[in-house]
């Protein structure tokens, strides 16, 4: 089963706004030097990557089939 147009651009959209939330927490954290900041970048960009590699993973056994 393929993905379709719109699943692809959800995707897009939803990674680019948790890479966007990372990056703006590690900003937070360089000018306030508060480790939560960090700590919560961390988290999201963390399960940013698993939910890529599994999407990915998706694509690639679909691929196969």
């Amino acid at each position: 089963m393929a993905l379709g147009i719109i699943e692809m651009l959800l995707f897009r959209w939803l990674a680019m706004a948790l890479l966007l939330t990372a990056a703006v927490s590690f900003a937070f954290y360089a000018g306030t030097g508060q480790a939560r900041y960090k700590r919560f970048g961390l988290v999201v960009l963390k399960w940013t990557i698993i939910a890529a590699v599994f999407f990915f993973a998706v694509l690639f056994i679909g691929r196969l089939a």
